[in-house]
């Protein structure tokens, strides 16, 4: 079959697409037959050898992906031909892949393939940041930074769904377009954001801030907190991990709330399927529908990686398999 694979850690033009043997499944895995995969940032640093989880090269890329069921195990309740969206974990981009059972979610007549390709990670990353972590409840104000990416397009798209209303925090107007489409009520730029945040709130601030960005907006954000207000720390795409002066924790009550969905998450068995139950609705609804902003072939996994790299992604990348 054929799988992109990282061979050297030197970046996604590193990357190769190779013929390679179809992995055997194991006695809990479901072997799914790949026609979408979603790329990532974690993908990317994966091609430099600066993610946490470092597998021995050559190794087969992704982590998402949606498609069909050729095999599962007994008591499964997935069948050939079941359509379907998995987290694997690792080995997504390729035509072929043996995924844990117990990360094997049932993907709604309604969702495309590529749309479905886009959910494990954002979505189910969106969720345990709103709602586990952040304690979301219908009529709050939440502001998400880096709201035209796949994170925050995912989160902007949930909050909405669940009744908030939602700030999205924008580089250029192009993106706060972006945001507007999949939900959002309100756009700022990111520079100046906390006055602006202040004028659009009344001076009364917002209840969350869901940042996965970091760098140096971060003290704004928390100055952008109403009373009691949570921020959300749920990445670093722009590269520097902030510091904060815990003096301002105490002046307005506020909390700084770390979100680690996959190390939650996967630690404990059939917990994605109960997030996946509770988005379910909003799928078949269409309040969630993930934004896919370009599509590549397996062939041009390369490409799709360097996209990402050089910040020119809005929503989601998605590999598409021939089958």
């Amino acid at each position: 079959m054929r799988a992109v694979q990282v061979v050297r850690l030197d970046g996604p033009a590193a990357v190769e697409v190779r013929d390679v043997p179809e992995p055997a499944r194991q006695p809990d895995q479901v072997l799914i037959e790949v026609r979408a995969a979603g790329v990532n940032f974690p993908d990317v640093l994966q091609t430099k050898g600066l993610y946490q989880y470092k597998p021995d090269l050559p190794f087969t890329l992704g982590s998402e992906v949606a498609g069909v069921v050729r095999e599962a195990p007994d008591g499964s309740p997935f069948r050939a031909g079941d359509r379907v969206a998995a987290f694997a974990g690792t080995g997504a981009f390729a035509e072929l892949v043996a995924a844990p059972a117990e990360n094997v979610l049932p993907l709604p007549d309604q969702v495309s393939f590529a749309a479905g390709a886009c959910l494990p990670m954002n979505y189910l990353t969106a969720h345990f940041a709103l709602l586990v972590r952040g304690h979301l409840r219908a009529g709050q104000k939440v502001l998400v930074h880096g709201a035209a990416g796949g994170v925050g397009t995912a989160c902007v798209q949930l909050a909405a769904a669940l009744g908030a209303t939602v700030v999205a925090v924008v580089s250029t107007e192009e993106k706060a377009e972006v945001a507007r489409s999949v939900g959002a009520h309100e756009t700022v730029l990111a520079d100046g954001f906390r006055d602006a945040v202040k004028e659009l709130t009344g001076g009364a601030g917002v209840d969350l801030v869901v940042d996965p960005v970091g760098g140096d907006r971060f003290t704004d954000s928390l100055r952008s907190l109403a009373p009691e207000g949570r921020l959300l720390v749920v990445g670093f795409t722009a590269g520097d991990i902030p510091t904060v002066r815990v003096n301002r924790l105490l002046l307005n009550n506020i909390d700084v709330v770390g979100v680690g969905w996959g190390a939650f998450a996967l630690a404990r068995p059939g917990y994605l399927g109960e997030q996946w139950a509770e988005l379910e609705p909003h799928l078949r609804s269409g309040a969630l529908d993930p934004l896919v902003s370009a599509t590549f072939p397996l062939e041009r996994a390369p490409e799709a990686l360097a996209r990402i790299d050089e910040r020119q992604v809005t929503g989601k990348v998605v590999l598409e398999t021939s089958s």
